[in-house]
């Protein structure tokens, strides 16, 4: 059974256009495999190695879309406002668009992702923002959730001796995802604290520096993880607790709510809509003016 355990794991690999650092490594540690006895603790540690290893999407890209239009149109069917959010976003696509079109590649290894930083009051959209830049992309979103996060381990990942040890929140939002260029919202990254176990936006620099990230060294892994090609949005309340050095590797959007209109426009597009399917009513039931709106908006919220 083991023999036949190591040769699946082999032709795993053949199947798989892996890259060359990480078939190496993979096929190191099937050698190794072979040679360890199966009560060996060491032959659990190293298949669960690889399981994880292998069911990272390392030769899945999803396809832009870079339809510009397309990609504003989505964006302004999903929020009202937050006109300089959108603009980066359509910003970062045409240039994106323009490259392909040209048939310039990405300067050395890094590839061309976003960091951009959403900072503004609890409710203004920010992390649903992130669900509709990554329609808008044609991509796919994950979610990663750093409100409370104080262990270092939490992003870099465990060293794979450790019982129970695990990668990073990043490789798992990888593997999540299913594919290497996902659209990532690092939600809450004003609220990571530190304690003796580490400092997690210390660990967050090499993350989200462009310069960097296409190294990224998952201590669980150990090998490169490539996170250029994703687009992080990073969403945070206030920008007093975020380390300076981590402030200055992201382009930073200051979200300051809405005005007044907008927020008319917000209960009548999006808020009334919901209410009445959550009431069981359709539109035909219920008629609220736009002066009723502007009256809750002023006076009631």
């Amino acid at each position: 059974s083991e023999e036949g355990s190591v040769d699946d794991y082999r032709s795993k690999v053949e199947g798989r256009d892996l890259p060359e650092a990480v078939r190496t490594a993979v096929l190191r540690e099937v050698d190794k495999l072979e040679r360890t006895s199966e009560q060996s603790p060491e032959h659990g540690w190293i298949r669960t190695w690889l399981d994880t290893v292998l069911e990272l999407p390392w030769d899945v890209q999803s396809e832009d879309n870079l339809d510009v239009e397309s990609a504003a149109r989505i964006l302004d069917e999903d929020h009202d406002g937050l006109t300089d959010v959108k603009e980066r976003i359509i910003e970062h696509l045409a240039v994106r668009k323009l490259r392909n079109e040209r048939g310039l590649v990405s300067v050395g290894p890094r590839g061309s992702g976003a960091i951009l930083a959403l900072v503004g009051p609890p409710g203004v959209g920010k992390t649903s923002l992130g669900e509709s830049v990554a329609r808008a992309l044609g991509r796919k979103f994950v979610r990663v959730a750093l409100g409370g996060v104080r262990d270092e381990a939490e992003i870099r990942g465990h060293r794979r001796t450790y019982v129970g040890a695990q990668p990073g929140r990043l490789a798992r939002a990888l593997r999540e995802a299913g594919t290497m260029n996902p659209v990532i919202v690092l939600d809450e990254v004003d609220k990571l604290g530190s304690d003796y176990r580490g400092d997690p936006s210390s660990a967050l620099l090499e993350v989200l520096d462009p310069a960097q990230n296409h190294t990224f060294r998952d201590h669980y892994l150990e090998v490169d993880l490539d996170l250029s090609d994703v687009v992080f949005l990073a969403t945070a309340n206030v920008l007093d607790s975020i380390p300076g050095p981590l402030i200055d590797r992201m382009e930073l959007v200051q979200l300051d709510g809405y005005t007044e209109d907008e927020k008319v426009a917000i209960g009548r597009d999006h808020l009334l809509p919901r209410q009445l399917s959550k009431a069981g009513l359709t539109a035909e039931d219920v008629t609220l003016t736009d002066d009723a709106l502007r009256l809750v908006a002023a006076e009631y919220t």
